[in-house]
């Protein structure tokens, strides 16, 4: 399983007021040398937290792949198929949430029509495209049917169950991994998990990627950034069964 690290909130950190500090993309560098696959940012049409200029130079600058996640906008778009990133993942945006509050809507024929020229854009440039989906077997065909490389699911509903609902939620999330894998999509995750709750959802075999990110900044406030993923890098690696 790849272990990709979000920064975004470093970047959350510094607009607070409007400095300098901290710079995500030493962040990225110190997460890659921690052990991270992959760097993960979202570029977000208010620019809340990630600036172009932060995408631009982690494209310049980091080792791993870049994992650019979007809204269907035209001017993001746009930076992406200039930059190439390894892989885009197309996400739901409204200026009023605080965080990405559930998958994309692919319900429908319109909207299956919005997404496609978006889509087929970006597999024009060569972007390995993902779209960022609830955990539902409808939502895996209409993902197939766009043409994807990849959806990632949204473990939020995950993340905020307790108890028997929490082992419901797991098997949901395990059921649409099967369901992706058979429709010949690689299959990532990502929303919400942290230390104490990602190693159930790292051990579903169908996953291959994970996206974590406010848990992971929150710890590297008080331990670093190279130790906060390494951490969570043996979290995954133990899920997995390897030996930390």
């Amino acid at each position: 399983m790849r272990l990709f690290i979000n920064i975004d909130h470093v970047a959350t950190v510094r607009e607070a007021r409007r400095t300098d500090e901290p710079d995500p993309v030493r962040a990225a560098v110190l997460a890659e040398l921690g052990g991270a696959d992959g760097i993960t940012v979202h570029l977000r049409e208010d620019r809340r937290h990630i600036q172009d200029r932060d995408v631009r130079l982690l494209a310049e600058t980091i080792r791993t792949p870049m994992n650019l996640e979007l809204a269907a906008i035209d001017e993001i778009v746009e930076i992406a198929c200039e930059l190439r990133p390894h892989q885009a993942t197309l996400v739901p945006e409204r200026r009023e949430e605080v965080t990405t509050e559930g998958g994309l809507d692919l319900s429908g024929a319109a909207a299956l029509e919005r997404l496609r020229p978006v889509v087929d854009r970006l597999r024009a440039e060569g972007v390995r495209t993902s779209l960022f989906i609830d955990p539902e077997e409808r939502a895996i065909e209409a993902s197939a049917a766009l043409g994807v490389e990849a959806v990632e699911l949204h473990t939020g509903e995950f993340a905020h169950a307790r108890g028997s609902a929490a082992v419901e939620q797991v098997e949901r999330l395990r059921r649409a991994a099967v369901a992706g894998r058979a429709h010949g999509l690689d299959v990532h995750a990502g929303h919400g998990l942290t230390y104490e709750n990602v190693h159930p959802v790292a051990a579903i075999a169908e996953l291959e990627e994970l996206n974590i990110g406010h848990s992971v900044v929150s710890r590297a406030v008080l331990v670093g950034m190279e130790r906060a993923v390494a951490e969570m890098a043996a979290i995954v690696r133990r899920a997995r069964g390897r030996a930390p």
